[in-house]
């Protein structure tokens, strides 16, 4: 039996607390340098919230952009920055950032066992910012295969299973367009076929699946080559306490099955414990709209309880509390499970697809649905009065739902009648019905959808402009309503029940403030100087983009990024040219 009272003592040079992006990133680059290092993740498996995510990186002047032909200064996307961000725009980090980006990329390339494929066709958010890009800045993890992790992929966080098709990850682009197209092209229908044929077959043999995707395939890419490095990899170890030579940090204390241990790291250590998502007390600090905490409900990992933040304050760094939001925002639905709990599932696909409207509970549209998820939510905090609780209602009509789904409510072949039956997917054969169901102003709900569906047939959206800048339209069906005849690709007539609704409630996919850092994420104290041997990465480092969200991979680039900088600065290691 372990003896909790008895502290055993191991020995690194980097010790990374947390195993999402940007804890992963320093560790392999850390080990790649020359360091050893310990990796410690509290929960039972790793990979944190980058898990579950796209995996989506936000890199401008990427290796595989410029391979294509992309090819911008670097003062095209720091401008960008500059005109989204406002006087919150942190010119030194933001510099350091860009810079560095592309050469990280070109280390883990060449280096590990990640690779990229580009994102050479998607679009910054906000198409009419000066200087936002069509594309070029976008790199996402290639496919990965999972055998190579051997016995360890037991240790590597499974998908959301409510994101999932029977436990198999769809990635995104030209692949998920495919399952949407399953029952209408024959094409389409033999290509998902084969891709949930081999799934089965590695359930059969594996247990899992075995082909992975999106933040499942980071992770592991991250993982094996963090491993095959010689990183010692550690689950189900919580860090309780930072040690501490003076001023200086040089381990911390962690709690293991075996009992506690002492891990003193030569040249510090680095927080990346996935910020503050599941922490009511800080959620109520710094969300105005979550008074206790409890009313905002992220689909970040359910371990990010805030642990990196409070280490860094004990040895005197300070959380950011100055950013535009203190969470990435996103509409979020709550999906019943069998033991009582509910899943917190994202939507950030269907919103932009022909046939779908939001409205507040005064059956009123508030906002431009193919917009981002977190302008989404911006824009449904600003459109409810104060006090009101955070919810909307995604509506759309038959052939939508059978064709898209709404939420974890899956198209067709899949059945509707669980979804019903729990509550979470509301059905009305007229929208009369279906308003009465959720709570819904009917007299208005029925006029919104009529003045929706002549917008949509006449192809401008005159209340939100719909479908009017090039994420929109990426985000959109330009194929499916072609075939429809409809103009806009994100616009299409709510026309023949029965109609479906699913409740949307404030949430996010992780949270921006975190501690302050500087351009070698180093965290800094109250007096700006930096505590030596102390890192932050990922979520627990202050968001470079300071509460805004100007493009996807927002959160996972500088993660990267900013991992394989703390690992040359904590090495003393130049940066390779």
């Amino acid at each position: 039996m372990p003896n909790p009272s008895h502290t055993s003592t191991l020995h690194c040079d980097l010790l990374v607390i947390g195993s999402g992006a940007g804890g992963l990133s320093a560790a392999v680059t850390a080990a790649k340098l020359g360091l050893k290092v310990i990796l410690a993740e509290k929960d039972p498996q790793f990979g944190g919230t980058t898990a579950w995510s796209g995996g989506w990186m936000w890199l401008p002047r990427n290796p595989l952009a410029v391979e294509a032909g992309i090819v911008e200064p670097i003062d095209e996307p720091l401008a960008y920055l500059r005109h989204e961000l406002g006087d919150r725009f942190d010119e030194h980090r933001a510099r350091a950032f860009l810079e560095a980006a592309p050469r990280m990329v070109d280390f883990f390339r060449s280096k590990t066992a990640l690779q990229f494929i580009d994102g050479n066709a998607i679009p910054d958010f906000h198409g009419r910012t000066p200087h936002a890009s069509l594309g070029g800045r976008s790199l996402c993890a290639a496919p990965f295969d999972g055998r190579r992790l051997g016995a360890r992929i037991a240790d590597l966080k499974p998908l959301l299973p409510e994101t999932t098709l029977w436990g198999m990850g769809i990635a995104s682009g030209a692949e998920l367009r495919h399952f949407f197209n399953a029952m209408r092209k024959p094409a389409s229908f033999w290509t998902v076929t084969k891709l949930v044929l081999a799934h089965w077959k590695d359930l059969l043999v594996h247990r899992r699946g075995m082909r992975l995707v999106n933040g499942n395939a980071l992770v592991a890419a991250l993982a094996a080559s963090a491993l095959e490095a010689g990183v010692d990899i550690r689950t189900r170890c919580p860090a309780r306490r930072l040690l501490r030579d003076g001023e200086r940090v040089t381990g911390a204390v962690l709690a293991t099955p075996e009992g506690a241990v002492e891990v003193h790291a030569r040249c510090g250590v680095l927080l990346a414990c996935g910020g503050f998502p599941h922490d009511d007390p800080r959620k109520a600090a710094l969300l105005p709209h979550a008074p206790t905490g409890k009313e905002h409900h992220s689909a970040a990992s359910r371990g990010n309880t805030g642990d990196g933040l409070r280490l860094g304050e004990t040895a005197g760094g300070r959380v950011a509390t100055d950013g535009e939001q203190a969470a990435a925002l996103a509409p979020v639905s709550l999906v019943p499970r069998a033991d009582g709990s509910f899943a917190h599932f994202p939507h950030l696909i269907e919103r932009a697809k022909p046939g779908l409207i939001a409205v507040t509970r005064r059956g009123q549209r508030f906002t431009n649905e193919a917009d981002s998820y977190h302008d989404f939510m911006q824009n449904l905090l600003a459109a409810l009065p104060a006090g009101e609780p955070v919810q909307a209602w995604l509506v759309c009509d038959h052939a939508f739902m059978r064709h898209y789904g709404l939420g974890a409510a899956k198209p067709a072949p899949m059945p509707l009648g669980p979804m019903l039956a729990n509550g979470y997917l509301q059905r009305g054969q007229t929208l009369a019905d279906l308003a009465q169901a959720c709570g819904i102003d009917g007299d208005a709900l029925q006029q919104t959808v009529q003045r929706y569906n002549a917008q949509a047939l006449a192809g401008k959206d005159d209340e939100f402009a719909k479908g009017e800048t090039p994420y929109n339209r990426m985000q959109g069906d330009t194929a499916f309503a072609a075939e429809k005849g409809w103009p806009n690709p994100c616009m299409g007539p709510l026309a023949k029940g029965p109609f479906y609704a699913v409740r949307v409630v404030a949430g996010s996919l992780g949270t921006f403030a975190g501690l302050k850092t500087n351009a070698h994420a180093q965290v800094l104290d109250a007096r700006g100087q930096p505590i030596a041997g102390l890192y932050a990465g990922g979520n627990d480092m202050n968001s470079l983009m300071a509460g805004h969200y100007p493009s996807g991979g927002i959160t996972l680039g500088p993660a990267m990024t900013f991992g394989w900088l703390a690992a040359h600065h904590a090495a003393g290691q130049p940066l390779p040219i």
